[in-house]
């Protein structure tokens, strides 16, 4: 289960979730996937669609034993209305569930 923390900030809701064991371009990816555009050259990415803006703020390694080791990867979505912002997540998250097989 990932990481969050929720706040709003000038009428803006938004949300701080981590996710583990997904690379950082592929993460920037799921935003421009879902109608976003990149807006930044550096770190941190920033990605903006229709309502809604997504952040990369940070990615280090954790180690669980001296071998495995995994990133993890903070990401902040902001939305004008908690209900964009709720939608925005459920989306994210589905581009990001992993399916063994």
């Amino acid at each position: 289960m990932p990481f969050f923390r929720q706040w709003q900030v000038d009428n803006m809701p938004f949300r701080d979730l981590e996710f583990r064991g997904i690379n950082r371009n592929h993460l920037g990816m799921y935003f421009e996937e879902l109608g976003g555009r990149q807006i930044t050259s550096s770190f941190p990415n920033t990605y903006q669609g229709a309502g809604w803006t997504g952040s990369i703020l940070s990615e280090e390694e954790i180690a669980f034993t001296k071998i495995f080791k995994v990133n993890t990867v903070k990401i902040r979505f902001e939305a004008e209305e908690e209900g964009s912002l709720e939608e925005l997540i459920k989306n994210y998250r589905y581009k990001t569930t992993r399916i063994g097989g």
